[in-house]
């Protein structure tokens, strides 16, 4: 009998790329598709959206309401631009949030073992991240904040008491709210890397931004004249002051300045104890 020959595939070895280098675009584009991979992205953007302009609406309308039954000083005290920005305080709470969990969910999952692994030097995982994630937070929150005070405006006109964009200090207030923001959700990404625990990370961001200023006003005159203006929220908040106060300690672009040296602290701690700890 005659054997027949049957004629088998020849399996090809895969070429790899030329240019296998873990680069910083590269990093960026795997920290842009991890970002959008995962729910609480969509989540906690929608959610800021939402809080900025639904507050502002809701602030706005009930300030409206209220204006003719108020006294002249309490008229003379309304600021419209602050007025409609209002959501801003709940906003920060969502972001400084998103900042931690971009960083802990690695953690949580061991994702961040993969990162490390294809970038072995580690600071690069970091700056890729922080970059990634502070383009999309600026974006989104710059619109959150146009949005609030065009809508919140539109309340306020009804009353006469509106105001614009060329306004003096308005439109630096408007844009600063979406820094001012971007820049938590950085400190909240830096203490990420530092604590590597959601709970904990979210316990010191919030601690930071609402009982630290808390404590701050229980200080004695003296220290407290000293202190407050360069805790963290209160420093990056003069930025969302329309009218500032002649007499402050910080004016508006130093409070902010300020408070991105917090945020540059929190990230180079976090980038210190990410090369010296086991993924």
């Amino acid at each position: 009998m005659t054997a027949v020959a049957v004629d088998k595939p020849v399996l090809e070895r895969a070429e790899l790329p030329g240019d296998i280098r873990v680069t910083l675009p590269r990093l960026l584009r795997s920290e842009w598709s991890k970002f959008w991979s995962l729910r609480s992205s969509y989540f906690a953007l929608g959610g800021l959206v939402l809080a900025m302009i639904g507050f502002g609406a809701l602030f706005s309308a009930v300030t409206a309401n209220q204006y003719p039954d108020m006294s002249r000083v309490q008229q003379a005290a309304v600021d419209p631009a602050q007025v409609s920005l209002r959501g801003y305080v709940i906003a920060q709470l969502v972001i400084g949030v998103l900042g931690v969990l971009v960083v802990t969910g690695e953690y949580g999952t061991g994702m961040i073992r993969s990162s490390i692994a294809a970038a072995p030097r580690r600071w690069p995982v970091l700056v890729a991240k922080a970059a990634v994630f502070a383009g999309i937070t600026l974006v989104v929150t710059e619109i959150a904040a146009f949005g609030a005070f065009f809508v919140g405006q539109a309340f306020l006109d009804g009353q006469g008491i509106g105001t614009t964009l060329a306004a003096d200090g308005v439109l630096r207030a408007v844009v600063g709210t979406g820094l001012y923001l971007t820049v938590v959700g950085l400190v909240g990404t830096g203490i990420g890397f530092v604590l590597r625990s959601t709970a904990g990370s979210v316990a010191t961001v919030f601690g930071l931004l609402l009982v630290l200023p808390v404590l701050g006003q229980a200080l004695p005159a003296s220290w407290g004249d000293n202190i407050n203006p360069y805790l963290p929220s209160n420093a990056g908040q003069q930025l969302l002051v329309v009218h500032p106060d002649a007499a402050a300690t910080l004016s508006p672009w130093a409070g902010f300045a300020v408070f991105c040296g917090y945020a540059l602290a929190a990230l180079l701690a976090g980038g210190y104890l990410l090369r010296r700890r086991d993924a």
